[in-house]
């Protein structure tokens, strides 16, 4: 796959590396594929997994999660279900550059099954750079199996042979946004930003940690192959079980994306205030706040979600009072020196590490939830005290969820004024400052680095008197 580039040579560059990566290692020999190839049993089982995972991803925002603990993905051994797994990801992830080379090769649209073997296999060959003729035999053999498939082994067959035998051909990294936030985005962004955005979804990102004060960052980055990026992350391209690295079990550090932290570093909690963190699950931000010796209250409306971030306090041994419950009913006559906002959005900010985002997004989503957003500003604003600090943020890209929430707000309170950000302080890009001193972190801004989640975050303050 290839496709359009930001204008300027890094980005270029940057768009044939990535071009060249999708390809997959070439191959001179490519073997006659038949339905009775002896290794074609192997990792079928997985394959099939895959296409579940898939299609699962695209019905709704959870399906993913949703299917992987359930049969048939919960019945695979470990490495069976990462390798399923990785294959989905890496299908959504370039969804419309692989459905471009298929309707290149298609006369007409085969039926949904079909099409799912087809996107499974090339997101093996010209992704993951698995061999071709062990995704294509597969294919086939996945095609077998199903009274409603098996008629289009044929079709399968010669499909994948042809891409493999004359290359995928030209593909845009645009195809992999739905129109309509493609749309958006340009309106909102500039057509620059725009291919900058589109380049991400390819990316696999890397892990990012977010460590203690007391932990030595150049000793963990070492530990874990990893570096130290501006505001403290560390950043590892290491891959596998997290809770087998060197200071997980010490509770050292946690994962959480690198634009992930910048808000609650935004906020500035002292020792000895107190802080209170709304909707505060899966709490990497609450344990920013926590490490700093602030006196933390994590507050979210669910229970389960509580959970895990009760296992990550006392995995860490950072004290926090947890409370179950919605904002809006929360009957607590304290105010605070500082609250943070994480609220509740559509998520497109996370499509690099979540790309079944683009997809189970719809466009009346995002005033629903802006309207939830404006009630839960208003909630946050009074648990502030006079001279107190209130950040809002969302993992999101959509100005209705961002610039224009916080626009009202201040409208409506008169008593909050904004603070400006200072990006060299907090571990944000430079270019994510905006005019109004607020931050909007793009998922194309650090490419260099590897990129990072796209967010919005705001610093108030309530005027004392």
């Amino acid at each position: 796959m290839s496709g359009g580039t930001p204008k300027g040579k890094s980005s270029a560059a940057r768009g044939r590396r990535m071009a060249e990566k999708a390809r997959g290692p070439r191959r001179e020999a490519k073997p006659e594929v038949v339905a009775d190839d002896p290794h074609a049993d192997i990792g079928v089982e997985a394959r099939l997994v895959a296409g579940v995972l898939l299609n699962a991803a695209l019905e709704k925002r959870t399906g993913l999660d949703e299917a992987l603990s359930q049969s048939p993905a919960k019945d695979l051994d470990g490495p069976d279900r990462a390798f399923a797994r990785a294959v989905a990801m890496a299908a959504l992830r370039r969804l419309g550059e692989i459905d471009q080379i298929l309707d290149r090769r298609l006369q007409k649209a085969p039926p949904a099954p079909v099409r799912t073997i087809l996107r499974v296999a090339l997101a093996q060959t010209l992704v993951l750079g698995t061999p071709a003729f062990a995704a294509v035999s597969t294919a086939v053999k996945l095609a077998e199996r199903d009274a409603k498939t098996r008629p289009y082994k044929n079709l399968v067959n010669a499909v994948l042979r042809g891409v493999d035998r004359d290359g995928p051909g030209l593909t845009t990294a645009e195809s992999n946004l739905p129109d309509w936030l493609a749309a958006r985005w340009r309106a909102t962004y500039g057509e620059a930003a725009l291919l900058g955005l589109a380049l991400a979804t390819r990316e696999e990102p890397a892990t990012d940690l977010s460590a203690k004060p007391s932990v030595d960052l150049a000793a963990l980055a070492q530990d874990v192959e990893g570096e130290v990026l501006p505001g403290c992350t560390v950043r590892t391209g290491k891959r596998g079980d997290v809770a087998g690295w060197p200071g997980f079990e010490a509770g050292d550090w946690w994962v959480q994306d690198a634009a992930a932290a910048v808000p609650a570093r935004l906020l500035n909690a002292k020792a000895g205030e107190t802080v209170l963190d709304m909707c505060a699950a899966p709490g990497g931000k609450t344990l920013q706040l926590a490490a700093t010796g602030a006196e933390v209250v994590a507050l979210d409306r669910s229970p389960a979600r509580l959970k895990r971030l009760k296992q990550n306090f006392d995995r860490t041994g950072l004290p926090v009072e947890v409370v179950a419950v919605p904002a809006e009913d929360w009957e607590d006559a304290r105010v605070f020196d500082a609250v943070l906002l994480d609220a509740p959005c559509t998520a497109t900010g996370t499509y690099r590490r979540n790309p079944e985002v683009l997809r189970a997004t719809r466009p009346a989503e995002v005033a629903k939830l802006a309207d939830v957003q404006h009630r839960l500003l208003d909630v946050a604003a009074e648990k502030v005290k006079p001279g107190g600090r209130l950040v809002y943020c969302v993992c999101s890209l959509e100005r209705e969820e961002g610039e224009t929430q916080v626009i009202a707000f201040l409208r409506r309170n008169p008593a909050f004024r904004t603070v400006p950000a200072v990006p060299a302080e907090i571990g944000a890009p430079d270019e994510a400052l905006t005019p109004e001193g607020w931050l909007r972190i793009l998922p194309s801004q650090w490419a260099e680095r590897g990129g990072v989640d796209g967010f919005f975050a705001a610093r108030l303050e309530r005027i004392e008197g």
